[in-house]
């Protein structure tokens, strides 16, 4: 194993796990699913339930897949594609710091989720084990461009945001 190897790997174990831990969150963290349902509802995701469930269900099957590097482009297209969607309908308008719930955070996991699709998940990793090899361009079409084809088919379908309000005394 090279050194390239160990730094795929340990990118992988880190983006992943941390998927897996934020869908597991969503689903049993805070207000569980029916809080994770009712926000979605309130960013405009329609019906919140289901989203709800699907976010939960992509982020911990990429987030594992991602983490075990199987079916690596495919699984970082499900991770940028829920980075999509966040990053357009709850933090783009708070701007780029996290610490302003801005895209901060969505963009990196969204720009890591391309980079491994374009490397490869390295020779430490379950495609390797099953032959699986696409990566190069290829591997990054499939990545970015399924994640942000689900993104916009999602967004397209199911966003519908509250009309923005108008500012009183503005008519």
């Amino acid at each position: 194993m090279t050194a390239i190897d160990v730094a795929v790997l340990a990118i992988r174990l880190c983006v992943g796990l941390t998927l897996v831990a934020h869908g597991l969150n969503h689903a049993f963290g805070g207000g569980g699913i029916t809080g994770t349902a009712r926000w979605f509802d309130g960013l405009g995701l329609r019906p919140g339930i289901a989203h709800a469930w699907a976010s939960v269900l992509v982020e911990v099957a990429a987030g594992a897949c991602i983490a075990i590097g199987f079916l690596t482009p495919l699984a970082c297209a499900g991770a940028i594609g829920v980075m999509t969607v966040a990053g357009v309908i709850a933090h783009r308008a708070n701007g780029f710091f996290v610490f302003r719930d801005g895209y901060e955070y969505v963009l990196m996991i969204g720009v890591v989720c391309a980079s491994v699709a374009l490397a490869g998940p390295g020779r430490a990793s379950a495609d390797a084990l099953f032959d699986i090899y696409l990566d190069g361009l290829a591997g990054l079409a499939v990545g970015v461009g399924l994640g942000v084809l689900g993104a916009a088919l999602l967004l397209g379908v199911a966003w519908r945001p509250a009309p923005a309000k108008a500012e009183e005394g503005s008519r």
